[in-house]
């Protein structure tokens, strides 16, 4: 019935627009644009370079900015910089989480990828550019030494055949030999895109490859060798890194997967006759969309193997084996393939209709493939294995899902915008499944800038993803029959660059939460769990000296079973000055530090975290100081990284339970832009 109304109504708008056109309307939408005598096209002037993103499925784009900036481009390499508090294993390019709950992605189809969100490209992140000449942009870090050394390179190019046809790729390679034992890793990825804007029809087309892999070294075996060195090595109380033993030394994960991404449209509408300036008196022939046919498609597809070649270890370390005593190889895997079909109505179509609107339906066909023995379920392979547990896994696992949805956004202009989304599934996977997000946003002018109040709010009745039922490995098989994931949140944020303010606040209300108990077993929670978010952002200039303070307070009414750092800070004092009018100086010192809480616990057969209530990580500063720099188009620094290791602050220095971070370290960057 919403579907049939939504239909309806966009058939109207489109009829009212085309009913609005001039009398020079062209039904073939054959005509071209009058040329401009030459003298003319040499004065227009030439359009800054643009790079973009598109929403979701219809594709619509929306402008980002360049990665240009001078501000603390030398946190790009700091395995822990990229929230107030991130837990990680340690090494650059090793799996993460975030412990901040409303800036924590949403789950995955595939949970193994989510340790690796933050370096992963996907079609919510896929961005387009025109450039108009070619353009390039390449950055490299490197830190440690031969031994214990992490590099990180990217590349970005981009070259516009002509107006409308863009084409271009790049490649990122992080490679850490890690300051622990055993904990090298190496991630590999490249991305090609494209994208044909015409003004009737369009297309963007991207494509991205990845390939991680990541020792897993189980962690150190004693936490004294941190907390305390000296009780473990007779009184000294320095200690190499290298020489601290781990669990594991002959385990690894490996993830390969890919992504396709491809959206066109063909818009109709009409032409009309405009000047070219308001100097003028030339007219051209300007082609006004009213709505738009749209089809996507979306592929993707990844693989998790983890590998320990070390029967003992493999024994010694993991509560139970099912399948074999040998060791482990095992590989579990997904994919995906999505058609959308949809149509919309462009926004400011006329002024009793200034919103736009879409409607479309997406199929979607799943499939999943993971290890499954020969041996009947109930059996006990051999008799040093623990039994099987009688529990109907499928090798391969095929689900459909069929989703009917709506948007409605305004976006130009500054009194008033907002979006909105709203999918509900019909069929199989998704089946009574429920997702509304929606914004609200306005700018009011003071002091000669402009404040901005925006609210959003979100609504998810959604089906756990096929592995948290179902999965059978040689260490963790488990059967559940989970129930949907109800999650409610609201929350609104207020941003004022005159004074370099941000405040944002939410609450979220989540029934039947997914998590990894102390066994690392998936388990759900049925009673409602509430998580309060409070986060703010405060900028300070006095003269060339600046402080950028941000701070975040959360509260979990469960934190056995959601657990999360009441406070989250970090402060940045730095010095911003020019140097001959062409080299522009960042100096500073920076600090994240975390209220201390029970911190989850990671298994790196599952690549994933668990609950565990036994050690405390966090209060602890992690401070770096640094030299960051930009020359014309070249940014570059130079960082001692966790230089206060040692000397105050403690040595509780651990990310997660039994994984500490990287002890001081000097690091070095550079990244220069090139257009030619």
């Amino acid at each position: 019935m919403r579907s049939s109304v939504l239909v309806i109504l966009l058939a109207l708008t489109c009829i009212v627009g085309w009913a609005q056109a001039p009398t020079n309307f062209s039904p073939s939408l054959a005509q071209k644009q009058t040329a401009l005598p030459k003298t003319q096209a040499d004065s227009v002037p030439k359009p800054e370079p643009t790079a973009w993103r598109d929403i979701l499925p219809l594709g619509e784009r929306y402008n980002v900015p360049f990665d240009t900036l001078l501000l603390n481009f030398y946190r790009t390499d700091l395995a822990n910089a990229h929230s107030l508090s991130y837990s990680t294993t340690g090494n650059l390019g090793s799996p993460g989480f975030n412990n901040i709950y409303f800036e924590r992605p949403e789950s995955d189809l595939f949970f193994f990828k989510e340790p690796f969100h933050h370096w992963m490209r996907n079609p919510a992140n896929f961005e387009w550019y025109n450039t108009r000449i070619p353009y390039t942009q390449i950055a490299y870090h490197t830190a440690g030494t031969p031994e214990t050394g992490q590099d990180n390179l990217s590349a970005t190019f981009s070259a516009n055949v002509n107006k409308q046809i863009e084409v271009g790729g790049g490649i990122n390679l992080v490679t850490g030999k890690g300051q622990y034992n055993h904990q090298a890793d190496q991630e590999f990825s490249y991305r090609l895109f494209t994208s044909y804007i015409g003004e009737q029809y369009q297309i963007q087309a991207a494509f991205n490859h990845y390939d991680y892999v990541a020792a897993e070294n189980g962690g150190i075996t004693n936490d004294d060798f941190i907390l305390d060195p000296a009780s473990v090595q007779g009184g000294d109380k320095k200690v190499d890194a290298r020489t601290i033993p781990t669990n594991l030394t002959s385990a690894f994960s490996h993830m390969i997967g890919h992504d396709l991404y491809v959206t066109h449209r063909y818009n109709l509408g009409y032409y009309k006759e405009v000047k070219e300036s308001e100097e003028d008196t030339t007219y051209i022939e300007e082609f006004v969309p009213v709505s738009s046919i749209v089809h996507t498609l979306t592929y993707e597809g990844a693989s998790h193997r983890f590998v320990n070649k070390s029967a003992s270890e493999d024994q010694a370390f993991f509560r139970n084996t099912y399948l074999s005593n040998d060791g482990t190889n095992e590989l579990s895997s997904y994919w995906a393939v999505a058609n959308t079909l949809g149509m919309t109505v462009h926004e400011g179509l006329s002024k009793y209709f200034p919103m736009g609107l879409g409607v479309y339906a997406t199929y979607e066909i799943r499939g999943y493939d993971q290890v499954v023995d020969t041996f009947a379920p109930g059996t006990q392979v051999s008799p040093n294995l623990t039994p099987i547990p009688n529990y109907p896994i499928a090798a391969h696992t095929t689900q459909h899902a069929l989703w009917l949805g709506g948007q409605l956004w305004k976006r130009q202009g500054a009194w008033l915008t907002y979006e909105a989304n709203a999918r509900v599934g019909l069929v199989d996977a998704v089946l009574g499944d429920i997702d509304i997000t929606g914004r609200i946003g306005t700018k009011i002018p003071l002091w000669n800038d402009s404040l901005s109040i925006q609210g959003n709010v979100l609504f998810k009745n959604t089906t756990p993803s096929y592995f948290y039922k179902q999965y059978i490995s040689n260490h963790f098989i488990w059967d559940n029959d989970f129930g949907k994931i109800r999650r409610l949140r609201v929350g609104g944020e207020i941003s004022f660059p005159k004074t370099g303010t941000y405040i944002h606040a939410g609450l979220e209300n989540v029934q039947n939460y997914i998590y990894f108990g102390k066994e690392c077993l998936p388990m759900q929670e049925s009673s409602n769990i509430q998580v309060i978010s409070a986060t703010i952002k405060q900028n300070f200039k006095v003269s060339i000296f600046h402080l950028d303070l941000e701070g975040t307070y959360q509260h979990s009414t469960n934190q056995q079973v959601l657990p999360l750092p009441t406070f989250s800070a970090y402060g940045n004092f730095y010095l911003l000055f020019p140097i001959a009018k062409v080299l522009h100086v960042q100096l500073g010192v920076d600090c994240n530090w975390y209220s201390a809480f029970k911190a989850p616990a990671y298994q790196p057969a599952l690549i994933t975290r668990y609950n565990q209530d036994e050690i405390e990580i966090g209060n602890y500063p992690f401070m770096n100081v640094y030299l960051n720099a930009k020359l014309k188009k070249a940014r570059f620094y130079i960082m001692y990284s966790h230089f206060n290791q040692g000397l105050f602050g403690g040595n509780n220095y651990f990310s997660i339970p039994h994984y500490p971070l990287n002890p001081a370290l000097l690091q070095l960057g550079v990244s220069v832009d090139f257009a030619n």
